[in-house]
């Protein structure tokens, strides 16, 4: 699975939101430089998620972006798909949407599997993340070397 650089945008502004979220709203200048994030860039995704139903905005001087729902309510899921479409998908479409023959015919479980096991990484909060407080079996998949190695 790659994460593009968008995604991952999204997702830091996101974390950004997240963490301030009891301080009113943050201007994109303000996530941008914070993120070490180009303005201009993080305006196009801050967009996205604001049609999306994850961010708020209100112009003017006291005006910026903000969580449009609690951080513990939304998943990193959430945010990629917002600015990216569906978390796996093969030659474009969804694994439920395939079918495959003969010795090729398991692949279609193993599309399955691995769109479950991302749905299950990438369901943790918003405010998980931001607080650190990664679930355990999270930071047991994390722990192991193998999953720092290149294979």
């Amino acid at each position: 699975m790659r994460i593009s650089a968008r995604a991952d945008y999204a997702v830091r502004a996101a974390l950004q939101l997240a963490a301030a979220q009891d301080a009113g709203p943050l201007k994109a200048e303000a996530i941008a430089e914070g993120q070490g994030i180009s303005h201009k860039f993080l305006e196009g995704i801050l967009g996205d998620m604001r049609k999306g139903g994850l961010v708020q905005s209100q112009r003017g001087g006291n005006g910026g972006y903000w969580l449009a729902r609690p951080a513990e309510s939304i998943s990193v899921a959430e945010v990629i798909r917002c600015v990216e479409g569906p978390l796996v998908s093969v030659r474009g479409e969804r694994p439920p949407d395939l079918s495959y023959t003969g010795p090729a015919e398991s692949l279609l479980t193993l599309w399955i599997a691995l769109r479950a096991g991302v749905r299950e990484v990438l369901g943790v909060s918003l405010a998980e993340v931001a607080a650190a407080q990664l679930p355990d079996t999270i930071v047991a998949l994390a722990d192991d070397p193998e999953a720092w190695t290149n294979p």
